[in-house]
This record gives C-alpha cells, sequence and structure tokens, in this order.
C-alpha cells in the first residue's frame, strides 16, 4: 500500500499528460473517437458465442491530448464460459511541441483467466514522434510505472499470497500509416518489466466500407514470461469487427 501511495504522489506531481498521433482528433473536431462491436453466435450441434466490443475516445484541450479507451471480451463455449476480460485506460499526454510530450497512463484490467482478479498499471515518462506526416505516424514512449495485481481465491491459496507488486520500466512502440485513401495499418507494441516481462502486441488493418463505418480485423497477443501455475504464458486473440467512427 506504500509504495502504491509513492507511485500515486509521483504521477500526480507531473503534469496531467493518450497517445499523440498525427491527427489525434480529425478535422477541427477537439473531441471524437471511435465504436467497435463484433459477435459470434452459432447453434445447433455447436453452440459458441463470442462478443467484442471497444469504445475509443479522444480529446484535446490546448496542449492536453487525452484518451480514454474501454473493452470488452466475452466467450462461451456450450454453456460454459471460455474467455472473459474487461480493459480500461486513461491516458493524457502534454505536448512540450510537435514531436516531444509527457505522457500519464493509468489502466486497470479484469481478467479471471489468467489467475489473477485484476491488474492495474500506473505509469509517467517521455515520449517522442520521430515520423508524424499526417499520413504515416511512428512515437516511442518510456518511463518508470508501478504494478498491481490481486490473485483469485484459487491461486492465492496455492501461491500462499494474495497480491503482488512492482515497479515497472513502461515502454510503448506504436507505427500507423495509409496504406490507401480508405485502408490504414497499425501496429503498436507495449511493454511492462519489472519481477517479469509483460508484453501485449496489436495489429490490425482498418478498412473503409462507406461514410463512417468501416471493417477491421485485429490479432492481438499477450505475453507474461512468469505466468501462474497451470497457465500458458501467451495469449492470443483474432477479432473482426465492424467499426464506427463519430
Amino acid at each position: 500500500m506504500k509504495k502504491l501511495l509513492i507511485a500515486s504522489a509521483i504521477l500526480m506531481a507531473a503534469p496531467f499528460a493518450a497517445q499523440a498521433g498525427a491527427d489525434f482528433v480529425e478535422g477541427d473536431k477537439t473531441f471524437g473517437g471511435d465504436a467497435e462491436l463484433g459477435a459470434t453466435i452459432t447453434t445447433g450441434n455447436t453452440e459458441t458465442t463470442s462478443l467484442k466490443g471497444r469504445l475509443d475516445m479522444k480529446h484535446e484541450l490546448g496542449n492536453w491530448e487525452n484518451q480514454y479507451l474501454l473493452e470488452a471480451l466475452y466467450k462461451e463455449d456450450t454453456g460454459e464460459v471460455t474467455g472473459k476480460r474487461y480493459y480500461g485506460l486513461f491516458q493524457a499526454d502534454y505536448k512540450f511541441d510537435e514531436v516531444s510530450y509527457l505522457f500519464i497512463n493509468a489502466n486497470h484490467e479484469v481478467d479471471p483467466f489468467t489467475g489473477f482478479d485484476s491488474k492495474s498499471t500506473i505509469s509517467s515518462g517521455y515520449g517522442h514522434k520521430f515520423i508524424d506526416t499526417g499520413k504515416t505516424l511512428f512515437n516511442v514512449e518510456v518511463g518508470p510505472g508501478y504494478q498491481y495485481k490481486r490473485l483469485d481465491n484459487e491461486s492465492a491459496l496455492e501461491a500462499g499470497y494474495d497480491t503482488e507488486d512492482s515497479w515497472v520500466a513502461h515502454g510503448v512502440v506504436n507505427f500507423e500509416t495509409e496504406i490507401t485513401d480508405s485502408s490504414t495499418f497499425k501496429q503498436m507494441f507495449v511493454a511492462d518489466y519489472g519481477e517479469s516481462l509483460e508484453g501485449r502486441s496489436e495489429t490490425s488493418i482498418t478498412a473503409s466500407i462507406i461514410g463512417a463505418l468501416a471493417m477491421k480485423f485485429a490479432v492481438v497477443v499477450r505475453y507474461n514470461s512468469e505466468p501462474l501455475d497451470n497457465k500458458e504464458s501467451t495469449d492470443t486473440e483474432t477479432n473482426m469487427t465492424l467499426l464506427y467512427a463519430f
């Protein structure tokens, strides 16, 4: 608890600083975003349900660029829940100039299939846009952070403790580019290195259908170098969703 208070104090001491983009909010708007939804339902000899939702909102206020992200994933196979994940993120950037910014990131994840009831991470540091042409963006973020995890009851009994916490080195590498006037490719790597290495890779292609409606194909890979007993170190997720920009 003491470490959590220290970490919070460090982050609050810095100016509140979401990931800067070529056009963080397109056009003359100061607020925008997109909503995603994908679903697969089968009945008969095989009964499965898969739902994926995502809401990504962006807000510009002078030198501030803020991002608010909510994600939900639910999978069920023949009446048994086989996947469930909820994720929320807030990030704020304070722009020093056109290429440099200070960021603060706070995120919370609930994924009981990893053996943890929840995981929370807060971090702060420096971001730099190496390429920002309006059509192509390449930026990197690095800084210190603090991570707090709560084990579920079964994992806590096996491990003999119910929480884990550690300081981490936080890093993000983000690349996105327009393939054509109606399609975009994005690749993002996120890593937190402390007592273990936890990383996430998200690769996606978005293609416009009509107006603000688009189709998105994404592959997400999550990695933990030291998973709990009987848990896999790597999880993969492949999604095809409809995306509506506003």
